[in-house]
């Protein structure tokens, strides 16, 4: 471009900007142009004025049939049944899992990493159109892209693709499983309804061929509360579905179709029969009277028989009792508290207990409170009493609360070391273990491996 060029774009640019009027008007005016225009031409787009549109809102709230519209709950009960048969028709069975199987290995892309067969992305969609409509949600990017690790050639494993398909697949027949129950079609279980999902899940359990059926009833209670206690930890009497899909009680749950599952893995799943029949053969050796019902006297015996008694005082003062006893339903509320001390849900029902001035939190007087009695019961055992200021002073430092005068339930889920406070503070053998800690750790290392003997 030449001098006398752009000597002259600069005179037109300085003309041009001497000529324009600067714009005076407020932020204000501004936005309310832009407002009216955008409303002008949006309304030219759709077609009509603003308040034509208005009167064609679709509907978008349907009121629940009432109690006495029978028809009504028919209606929608036959509707609710149709929607998820086809949403059951829409997954995939075993035969077209077979045949995606099938697609799979036959597109694999050496070479193999280890034993796995490996797929490259462009192979991934050749086999998505070939798999068919049902599988098309399976073959995106995203997913690829979700099961890609460090493949130097970008491949993922057709195993870890094909169990992701499995996941997804059993987890949508679950939910219309679970679906099937929910009375109120709200997306929720009620107690009962978890109650009439596993008693028919039963028969469908290998591992609880064993069971009596006289036994059903205190199974079923026995699985529910599990459900209930740490999934509802507000009370309300219901769970959404979503939540019993998320959390793994249901992978345990279902494990016992395993005909071949150790005794092991049996008994650390409470929902075995096994540890069914334990949590209940505790419950009638506690009975001492038989009435079916546990009194405070019968409780103490629990676990090893160490629990103080100020702490199953506020047991029975704030957990449900029917004349001063308790049930089994409430016995298992105390059972999974105890026995999942690191669980938020289960420090929280101890802590509804040491908080016995419902403030919140505990200060240095409720510390004292339930200390006092684990130093009583070593004077009865003959053993010399701890300091309370020492133990509160261990307790503030594990904790490290917010407020250094108080300990909030947050504070000890924060701290993880909920378990080990509230073991200090109810049960004297917790205590001990707490106070023998080195000893203890001492003698597990000096134990010789069986290897070397």
């Amino acid at each position: 471009m030449s001098n006398d060029e752009v000597v002259h774009w600069k005179e037109l640019l300085k003309r041009r900007l001497s000529s324009s009027k600067k714009d005076e008007r407020t932020e204000e005016e501004k936005k309310a142009e832009e407002s009216a225009l955008f409303s002008k031409y949006y309304t030219e787009w759709r077609g009509g004025s603003p308040r034509e549109n208005y009167t064609n809102i679709p509907r978008f709230y349907y009121r629940l049939p009432a109690e006495d519209e029978v028809l009504l709950q028919k209606l929608r009960e036959e509707s609710r049944a149709v929607f998820l048969q086809r949403k059951s028709r829409e997954l995939l069975d075993n035969e077209e899992l077979q045949n995606l199987w099938f697609l799979l290995d036959k597109h694999q892309v050496p070479p193999m990493t280890g034993e796995e067969a490996m797929i490259s992305y462009d192979s991934f969609l050749k086999v998505g159109e070939k798999a068919g409509v049902k599988c098309k949600q399976f073959f995106t990017a995203r997913v690829y892209a979700k099961l890609l690790h460090n493949d130097p050639y970008g491949r993922i494993s057709i195993m870890q693709f094909f169990n992701y398909v499995m996941r997804k697949v059993w987890l949508h027949q679950t939910r219309i499983g679970l679906s099937l129950y929910d009375v109120a079609g709200q997306g929720y279980l009620r107690e009962s309804d978890l109650e009439n999902y596993i008693l028919e899940l039963i028969p469908t359990l290998p591992q609880l061929d064993g069971l009596e059926k006289s036994f059903y009833s205190f199974y079923v209670c026995t699985a529910v509360r599990k459900f209930f206690f740490f999934l509802d930890p507000l009370r309300t009497g219901k769970i959404k579905i979503q939540d019993i899909l998320a959390c793994s009680f249901l992978d345990d749950l279902l494990e016992l179709r395993d005909e071949e599952l150790s005794k092991e893995s049996q008994e650390s799943n409470w929902f075995s029969a096994p540890s069914a029949l334990r949590v209940y053969g505790q419950y009638l050796n506690l009975d001492k009277d038989h009435n079916g019902m546990l009194s405070k006297e019968e409780l103490c015996r629990y676990g090893t028989g160490t629990l103080t008694g100020v702490f199953l005082d506020r047991v029975y003062q704030e957990c449900l009792t029917y004349d001063g006893e308790m049930d089994y339903k409430t016995y298992l509320d105390f059972v999974l508290a105890l026995e999942n001390r690191k669980e938020p849900a289960a420090l929280q029902y101890i802590f509804k207990l040491l908080d016995m001035e419902n403030k919140g939190y505990l200060n240095v007087f409720a510390l004292n409170y339930f200390f006092r009695a684990i130093q009583e019961q070593m004077k009865i055992h003959g053993q010399e009493a701890v300091s309370f200021q020492d133990v509160k002073d261990e307790i503030f430092d594990m904790v490290k609360p917010k407020d250094p005068c108080k300990i909030t339930l947050q504070d000890l889920v924060n701290s993880s070391q909920g378990d080990t406070v509230t073991s200090i503070l109810i049960d004297l053998n917790g205590f001990w273990t707490y106070e023998n800690r080195e000893v203890l750790v001492a003698n597990d290392n000096n134990i010789p491996d069986l290897d070397d003997t």
